[in-house]
C-alpha cells in the first residue's frame, strides 16, 4: 500500500528520525495557516508547497514550489491544488493533486554547504534479505544513477538474524563522505531508518534526498513508503492512511469484493482462480492474438456472488470484447462455479460480449454440460488449447 510524502514522514519521525517539518493542507486558507505556524515554530520564512500524490517526480511536473512570503504560499498553492500533475511515473492523463503539504525550509545558509544524499530500505527478492542502498547522488532519479554511474550506489546486505549493525551504519556514513557531526547523525539517522521499515512491515523506504543541512544536521526530505498489505493485520491503524483517491477506482471496487484486480490495456477480460494460472491465462490470449485486458485472481472459492462481482467489473472496461474464465476445480467443485457463471449471467442481462468458459478438475465434465446446455452465449472449454481456440475464433468474429 502506498502513502503520501506527510504520512511517510509521521511514521519516520515517530522512530526518532529527523524529518523536513511540514503541515498538510487541502485549502489555501490551509496553507496560508500552516506556513504562518511554521514561521513562528521554526522560524522558517520561506516554506515549500508540495504536491501529495502517489508518484515521483513531482517537482519536474511542477508539483513542488517555493514560497518566500504568505502572498507566494497562497499563490502557490492555489496553482498547486486541483491540477491535474504530469510526471514520468503518472503516465500522461497525470493525477488531480488534493492535498499539498507546506514544509519548512532547510536549505538555510551556514558555516558548511548542504549536500544532498541517498537513502533507501527495501528487500532484495534475489538474495531473500533486505538490504540499504544509498549513494552520493541524491536529489535525483535513482535510476538515472544506476544507469549512467552505477559506481556511486552502494549496498549494504542486512543479516536478517541480527539486523543493522553498529558498524554498518558506520560503514555507510563513511561511504557517503561525511565526518564529524555529520557523521555520527547519519549513523543514528540510518539506524532510526531501519528500525522503522523494519517494525512497520514496509516493502520501501526510500528517502531522497537525504539532505546534511549546513549546520551538520541530517534530516529526511522526501519520503516514499511502500507498506506490505501482507503485514497490515499487524498494523490497524495503516489502514486510515489510504487514499482511494491515488487509486484506480476499479480496483478499489475490486478490493471490496476480495479479488485481486490490476486493469490492463487490452481486449480480452480475464477472470481465474490462482495467481500462477491467470499469468498462464494471460499467455494463453496473447498467443490467440488477443491482449489481456487485466489481471483477475477470484480466489479458490469462487461463487455466484464472486463471480458476479467479477463480470461486472470486467465489463466497466469499454475495450473488452470477449471474456475467458479459466477456472482450476480443487478447492472448489467446478460444476458449482458453472452454476455461479449462469446466475451471474441472467441476472447481469445484457452482456454483449462472448464468454469462453474453461473448467478444469473436480466435476468439469458436469460443469461442461451446465455451460452447453444453458442456452447463453458461452462457449465452454476443458483443455487449455480449447480455450485459446475459442478466444481466436471470437476475436475473429
Amino acid at each position: 500500500m502506498n502513502i503520501h510524502e506527510y504520512q511517510g514522514k509521521a511514521i519516520l519521525k515517530s522512530f526518532g528520525v529527523r524529518v523536513q517539518e511540514g503541515i498538510v493542507a487541502d485549502t489555501v486558507e490551509q496553507a496560508v495557516a500552516a506556513a504562518q505556524k511554521l514561521k513562528e515554530d521554526l522560524g522558517s520564512s520561506w516554506v515549500v508547497i508540495k504536491a501529495q500524490i502517489h508518484a515521483g517526480g513531482r517537482g519536474k511536473g511542477g508539483g513542488v514550489k517555493l514560497a518566500k512570503n504568505l502572498e507566494e504560499v497562497r499563490e502557490r498553492a492555489g496553482n498547486i491544488l486541483g491540477m491535474q500533475l504530469v510526471t514520468p511515473q503518472t503516465g500522461p492523463e497525470g493525477k488531480k493533486v488534493n492535498k499539498i503539504l507546506v514544509a519548512q525550509d532547510v536549505y538555510y545558509p551556514g558555516e558548511s554547504e548542504t549536500k544532498e544524499l541517498y537513502v533507501s530500505v527495501l528487500l532484495d527478492r534475489a538474495k531473500g534479505r533486505n538490504i540499504v542502498m544509498y549513494s552520493t547522488e541524491g536529489g535525483m532519479d535513482i535510476e538515472h544513477v544506476a544507469e549512467h554511474t552505477p559506481e556511486l550506489i552502494f549496498k549494504e546486505e542486512i543479516d536478517p538474524k541480527v539486523g543493522l549493525q553498529p558498524f554498518q551504519a558506520r560503514k555507510i556514513a563513511f561511504n557517503l563522505g561525511l565526518s564529524g557531526d555529520a557523521f555520527k547523525d547519519m549513523v543514528k539517522f540510518v539506524t532510526a531508518l531501519y528500525k522503522a521499515y523494519d517494525a512497520t512491515d514496509s516493502s520501501l523506504f526510500e528517502i531522497n534526498p537525504v539532505l546534511k543541512t549546513s549546520d551538520n544536521k541530517i534530516l529526511a526530505v522526501d519520503a516514499k513508503v511502500n507498506l506490505d498489505d501482507n503485514g497490515l493485520f499487524r498494523h490497524p491503524d495503516f489502514a486510515a492512511l489510504r487514499d482511494l483517491n491515488e487509486e484506480d477506482p476499479t480496483e478499489v471496487e475490486a478490493s471490496k469484493s476480495n479479488l485481486n484486480y490490476v486493469k490492463l490495456d487490452g481486449n480480452v477480460g480475464c477472470m481465474v482462480n490462482g495467481a500462477g494460472l491467470a499469468m498462464a491465462t494471460m499467455d494463453i490470449i496473447k498467443l490467440a492474438g488477443g491482449e489481456p485486458a487485466n489481471f483477475l485472481d477470484v480466489g479458490g472459492t469462487a461463487n455466484a456472488e464472486t463471480v458476479k462481482a467479477a463480470f461486472n467489473i470486467i465489463l466497466e472496461d469499454p475495450k473488452v470484447k470477449a471474456i475467458l474464465i479459466n477456472i482450476f476445480g480443487g478447492i472448489v467443485r467446478c460444476d458449482r462455479v458453472a452454476q455461479g457463471v449462469i446466475d451471474a449471467y441472467q441476472e447481469i442481462g445484457n452482456i454483449h460480449v462472448p464468454i469462453i468458459v474453461r473448467l478444469q478438475g473436480t466435476n468439469a465434465e458436469e460443469a461442461k454440460k451446465l455451460i452447453d446446455e444453458s442456452g447463453l452465449k458461452v462457449y465452454s472449454a476443458i483443455l487449455l488449447k480449447e480455450a485459446a481456440a475459442r478466444v481466436e475464433e471470437v476475436l475473429a468474429l
